[in-house]
C-alpha cells in the first residue's frame, strides 16, 4: 500500500474517533435530529380485520425510519452511526479529500422538521376518518434524550368507534345506465352492515365506471360520479347515495361504436410507413415491401369488429394479445370520434414499433462436486422473434460443460478434461393453439394460449465409463382460462437414450449393481404430460401463491398398442424400433407462497414432493426422469445430485463415486427471508437473504448395493439433509444476479459424528453458488 494512502486512512480514523462523541455538533441552526419512535399508544383499538387494516395505514403514516434503522424494525437503530459521524466531521469541506469523504460516506441527517409530525398527525387522523372512525384522533409529543439536539417522538392513537354502512342507493342515472347498474347489482362491493371505508367506496365507483366503459360509454370518468352521505338518520351508521355530477359533458352520456382501425407499423430502426394494406375496415401501414408481420396474425390479435359497442375490456385484451406476440416495443391506441351524423362512431389508430428481432443470453458457471470433479459450463440462448412474420419465436439453446478430476477417487489416476456434456435444443413457439382442425374455435384473447414444438439432442461422456446420447422432441399446448390458472398438455414427447460406448470398468459395476445402471440402458421414452399451474402474483396481494401440479404417463399408450396386436401387457422388454420402451407414472407438486411484509421485506417458501413408479416393461425409472436435490436452486449447502438416495452416500474411493445421486421419491422444503440492503445502487437494488433448506430423494425399491437408499419412516428425520446460509442479490428488475453461501447443518449419511450437526469439518459443509434469478 502506498505511503500516501496510509496517511489518508490514518487521518480518517483519527477524525472519526474525535467526532464519534457527537452526531449533532454541526447540524444546521434550529434543526433537531430525529431518533425514531419511542412509544405508540392505541386507545379504543378495534381488533376486527377492518380495524386492523385501518390501524396499519395509520401506523404507516407515522412510522418514519431514522438514520441507520435496521430493516426488520425501522425504530431500532444500528449502534454505530458511521455516516452521521462523517457528516458532522466533513460537512464543512467544499473540495479536496475531505469533500470526497463527505460525498462518498456521509449520511444526511433525518431532522424532526423533515418528519413534520404536525402534518403526519393530520394525515393519520384523516386516514381514521376515511376508514369510518369519524371520532378518531392522533396526537404526538416530543421525548427528549441525553443529547439536547436529538429527540424521539411518541404518538397517541384514539380510534373511537367505527361507523357502518346503512344503505347505498344509486340515484339520478339515465334509464339505460340505470338498467346496466341494476343488471349487475349483485356485483356491488358495498353492502349494508359493512364498515365505512373510503377505499372500498372508491373501488365501487371504479366498478361502475368500468361497467359503463365496457358498454360503450368511452368518455365515462371517475370524477363524473360522487357520493352523498348522511350520519344523522341512524346513530353509528352512514346512509349513502352515489349520483352523477351536474353538467356532465354530453360525450360522456353517449354510447359509442367501433369504426375503422388503422395500424401504423414503425421499424425497429425508426423506419416510417410508406405503403399500406387494406381489407374491409382494417388497414395496415408499413415500410418496405411487406408489413413485417402477416396480416392474419396481426388482425386476429384485435378482438373487436366494426359496428360493435366499444368495450374497455376488449381493448385491454387486444393490447395484451399484441404484447404477448413479443414483436413490438410498444403499442399505443388512439380513439377519435367522427363528426356529423356518425358522431357516435370511434375510429381507432394504433401506433406500434417493432422490437429488435434477436435476443440472446449467456450464462456461465463453475461446478465443483463432492466426487472431486470440477469444471466450467455455459448455456447460450438465441431467439428469433416474429419468425417468418408468423408472430412465433424460434429459439436455439446450446449448452456444454467440461469436468476433470482433481484427485484420485476412482482408479488411482488423475485425469485431464475427460468428462463433458453437450446439448442443443431448437424450439418454435406460437402465441396460439396450432392444430390442423382448430381455427378460431378457441378465443386467443380471453384464453391466452401457446404451442411449442421442440427437438433436442444431448451427449454425456463419463471418462473411462460410458458415453450416452439422448435425443427427442415434443409438442406442448398451454392455455389460460383466467389470469391465475394455466393448463399445459404435452400429448407427444418422444425421447431416446442410446448408450454409445461402455468400458470394461462400467460393465463390471453394472454386473455388481444392475438396478443402478439399468437406468442408463438404451430405451425409448414415449410420454404424455398434463400440468396445472395456479399463480395469483398479478393481484399484488400481501400473500401471493404459485402452485404447480404435474402428471406424466410413459409407455402406457405404446403398451396398449402392443396389446391390440396380441402381445401380453405383462410381457417384459417389448421394443419399439429395436429399443425397449420405458413404462412409468410420475407425479409432482410444488407450491411457492410469497408473503410481502413490505416492499423491502418478503418471506418466501417452497414445498415440493414427487414420486415416480416404474412398472411393466421397465421397472427401473430412466435416469433423465429421476429426482435429485442440491445446487443453486435447491438445498444450497450441497452441490447438484450430491445427496441421497436416502441415507446412502458413496465414499470418495468407491467405484460408484462418479455416479450422480438420484431417486424415485423427492421431498424438499425451503424458507427464505429477503430484505433490502441498499436502494438505487447503480440502477438496481442490493438485497440480502437468510435461508433454510431441507430435503432428500429415496428409492421406491430396495437396492442391495445401496443400503438404506429406499424410503422408510424409520429415522425419517435423520434422512433429511438440512442447510442454512446467507445470500446477496443485485436486482436490476429485468435481471437478478445472485450469490448464495450455503452452510450444511446435517447430512443423512454416517460421518462418524453421532450429534445432529454431523459435518466433520466446517469447510466440508459449504456451498457457494452464483446464479441468475431468484431460486424460487
Amino acid at each position: 500500500m502506498k505511503r500516501q494512502n496510509i496517511y489518508y486512512i490514518a487521518i480518517l480514523l483519527v477524525t472519526l474517533l474525535s467526532a464519534s462523541c457527537s452526531t449533532t455538533k454541526h447540524l444546521p441552526e434550529g434543526e433537531t435530529l430525529y431518533l425514531g419512535l419511542k412509544k405508540v399508544t392505541i386507545n379504543n383499538e378495534d381488533k376486527s380485520k377492518a380495524g386492523q387494516n385501518a390501524l396499519a395505514e395509520v401506523e404507516g403514516a407515522i412510522s418514519i425510519a431514522p438514520n441507520y434503522a435496521i430493516t426488520i424494525n425501522p425504530n431500532i437503530r444500528f449502534p454505530i452511526p458511521f455516516g452521521l459521524w462523517i457528516y458532522n466531521r466533513f460537512e464543512r469541506y467544499e473540495k479536496g479529500f475531505g469533500h470526497w469523504v463527505f460525498k462518498k460516506l456521509a449520511s444526511d441527517p433525518v431532522y424532526v422538521s423533515t418528519v413534520n409530525p404536525e402534518t403526519r398527525i393530520k394525515v393519520a387522523t384523516n386516514l381514521l376518518h376515511d376508514y369510518g372512525y369519524f371520532d378518531g384522533k392522533v396526537t404526538y409529543r416530543v421525548d427528549s434524550t441525553r443529547n439536547p439536539r436529538a429527540v424521539k417522538l411518541s404518538y397517541d392513537i384514539d380510534m373511537g368507534k367505527p361507523y357502518y354502512i346503512d344503505t347505498l342507493i344509486y340515484e339520478g342515472f339515465r334509464p339505460r345506465t340505470d338498467s346496466l347498474i341494476r343488471a349487475h347489482f349483485d356485483e356491488r362491493l358495498v353492502r349494508s352492515g359493512d364498515n365505512f371505508d373510503v377505499t372500498v367506496l372508491n373501488q365501487e365507483r371504479q366498478r361502475l365506471i368500468d361497467l359503463l366503459r365496457d358498454n360503450g360509454y368511452y368518455y365515462a370518468r371517475n370524477e363524473f360520479l360522487t357520493f352523498l352521505a348522511d350520519t344523522i338518520m341512524r346513530k353509528g351508521y352512514v346512509s349513502m347515495k352515489i349520483v352523477p355530477r351536474q353538467s356532465i359533458p354530453e360525450e360522456a352520456l353517449r354510447t359509442y361504436y367501433i369504426g375503422h382501425t388503422s395500424v401504423y407499423l414503425t421499424g425497429y430502426n425508426g423506419e416510417q410507413p410508406t405503403d399500406s394494406l387494406k381489407r374491409r375496415n382494417f388497414t395496415v401501414y408499413y415500410s418496405g415491401k411487406k408489413p413485417g408481420i402477416r396480416y392474419g396474425v396481426l388482425r386476429k390479435r384485435f378482438l373487436y369488429r366494426k359496428g360493435e359497442v366499444y368495450s374497455q375490456t376488449r381493448q385491454n385484451y387486444t393490447q395484451e394479445a399484441l404484447a404477448r406476440l413479443d414483436v413490438f416495443k410498444f403499442s399505443d391506441f388512439q380513439y377519435t370520434p367522427r363528426s356529423g351524423a356518425e358522431k357516435d362512431t370511434l375510429d381507432i389508430r394504433v401506433n406500434a414499433m417493432f422490437d429488435l428481432p434477436y435476443n440472446s443470453e449467456l450464462e456461465l458457471n463453475v461446478t465443483t462436486k463432492s466426487t472431486k470433479q470440477t469444471g466450467p459450463g455455459a448455456i447460450f440462448n438465441l431467439s428469433r422473434k416474429n419468425f417468418r412474420g408468423m408472430g412465433a419465436s424460434l429459439n436455439l439453446e446450446l449448452k456444454g460443460s467440461y469436468e476433470w478430476q482433481t484427485s484420485s477417487t476412482v482408479d488411482g489416476d488423475k485425469s485431464v478434461m475427460n468428462s463433458y456434456e453437450l446439448g442443443a435444443a431448437l424450439s418454435l413457439e406460437f402465441p396460439r393453439i396450432v392444430l390442423p382442425w382448430v381455427r378460431n374455435r378457441i378465443d386467443p384473447f380471453r384464453f391466452p394460449s401457446q404451442t411449442n414444438f421442440k427437438i433436442y439432442a444431448e451427449q454425456v461422456n463419463r471418462a473411462r465409463y460410458f458415453k450416452m446420447l439422448s435425443f427427442g422432441g415434443s409438442v406442448a399446448y398451454s392455455f389460460q382460462p383466467s389470469r391465475s390458472m394455466k393448463h399445459t398438455v404435452t400429448p407427444l414427447h418422444l425421447a431416446f437414450n442410446h448408450l454409445q460406448h461402455r468400458t470394461a470398468a462400467f460393465d463390471s459395476i453394472a454386473e455388481a449393481n444392475p438396478m443402478l445402471f439399468h437406468s442408463l440402458d438404451d430405451q425409448f421414452i414415449p410420454s404424455v404430460t398434463y400440468t396445472f399451474t395456479y399463480d395469483n402474483s398479478w393481484q399484488q396481494r400481501r400473500m401471493r401463491l404459485w402452485w404447480e401440479n404435474s402428471f406424466t404417463s410413459a409407455g402406457n399408450v405404446t403398451s396398449l398398442i402392443y396389446a391390440a396386436f396380441g402381445r401380453s401387457l405383462k410381457e417384459k422388454d417389448k421394443k419399439f424400433l429395436g429399443t425397449p420402451f420405458a413404462q412409468f407414472m410420475k407425479i409432482s407438486s410444488e407450491i411457492r407462497p410469497l408473503y410481502y411484509i413490505s416492499d423491502k421485506q418478503q418471506i418466501a417458501a417452497r414445498f415440493m414432493a414427487g414420486v415416480i413408479w416404474s412398472y411393466g416393461n421397465k421397472t427401473i425409472a430412466p435416469y433423465s426422469e429421476q429426482f435429485y436435490v442440491g445446487g443453486a436452486n435447491s438445498i444450497r449447502a450441497f452441490t447438484v445430485r450430491s445427496i441421497g438416495p436416502g441415507r446412502f452416500h458413496p465414499a470418495e474411493s468407491s467405484t460408484y463415486s462418479y455416479v450422480d445421486e438420484t431417486g424415485d421419491i423427492k421431498l424438499e422444503a425451503n424458507l427464505e427471508y429477503r430484505f433490502r440492503i441498499l436502494s438505487s445502487l447503480f440502477g438496481g437494488n442490493l438485497n440480502g437473504a437468510v435461508f433454510l433448506d431441507a430435503g432428500n430423494v429415496w428409492l421406491m425399491r430396495k437396492d442391495e448395493a445401496r443400503p438404506d437408499a429406499e424410503f422408510s419412516f424409520n429415522k425419517f428425520l435423520d434422512s433429511i439433509a438440512l442447510g442454512t446460509g446467507l445470500g446477496i442479490r443485485y436486482d436490476l428488475s429485468f435481471l437478478v444476479l445472485r450469490l448464495d453461501w450455503g452452510i450444511a447443518l446435517h447430512v443423512p449419511y454416517e460421518t462418524g459424528i453421532s450429534k445432529y450437526y454431523n459435518i466433520p469439518r466446517f469447510k466440508d459443509g459449504m456451498g457457494i453458488h452464483f446464479a441468475i434469478g431468484y431460486p424460487f
